[in-house]
């Protein structure tokens, strides 16, 4: 003998008929945490951001920087100074 039954009910109404427990309000709480946090992070990793920690990491960065994209694309000539 074969018995099908199908219940035709929302996710809600099976988790009360179970008696889970109603884990929207956490699950609301830590996504708005991680949005939260995202959105933080997304500022660390702006150009304007990324650009400021690696100046401020060397000072002479931003002319070996320049001088760089000078020598890689030819639109320019590397300082004289620095070579020996």
């Amino acid at each position: 003998m074969k018995v099908n039954v199908e219940i035709d009910c929302t996710p809600l109404e099976a988790r009360q008929f179970f008696g889970l427990p109603d884990v929207q309000p956490m699950q609301t709480a830590v996504m708005d945490k991680l949005q939260n946090q995202m959105l933080d992070n997304i500022q660390k990793v702006s150009p304007e951001a990324l650009m400021q920690s690696w100046l401020s990491f060397d000072p002479k960065f931003a002319e070996r920087f320049t001088d760089m994209f000078a020598a890689m694309t030819g639109l320019g000539t590397t300082r004289t100074s620095d070579k020996k």
